[in-house]
């Protein structure tokens, strides 16, 4: 069973981010993969309307990522929280994948493991 960890927005509008990444971690069960989602877990105990405290959960999930196999960015927008794990990932030398919701449900990309460019949806 692979560990993945879980991209997707967060900040902005929260209630519909988080009922989102709720699905996308579903969606990585349904796949027969354990999850780590550091935006279900950390705002629960953290304030993210505290600058220092939103930092910290950010940097506690980048902490965690080297301990997962993938990191799998959901959804049509890549939110700079994103951006910042995807370039940790890609660091750490650990597959990511884009993965897509369409109407049948999501599509997984292939795996990339080069450089971002400016433009993130090619990813």
């Amino acid at each position: 069973m692979k560990r993945i960890y879980v991209a997707s927005p967060y900040a902005g509008d929260i209630e519909k981010n988080t009922k989102f990444a709720k699905k996308a971690c579903r969606h990585v069960m349904n796949e027969g993969h354990a999850f780590f989602c550091p935006h279900l877990l950390y705002p629960n105990i953290l304030k993210e309307s505290c600058p220092a405290e939103r930092q910290l959960g950010l940097d506690m999930g980048l902490a965690m990522l080297d301990s997962c196999d993938e990191l799998w960015c959901y959804g049509d927008h890549i939110s700079q929280g994103m951006m910042a794990e995807i370039e940790q990932a890609l660091k750490l030398k650990i597959p990511t994948r884009r993965v897509m919701e369409t109407e049948q449900g999501f599509h997984i990309g292939e795996v990339r493991n080069q450089a971002p460019q400016m433009e993130m949806s090619s990813l």
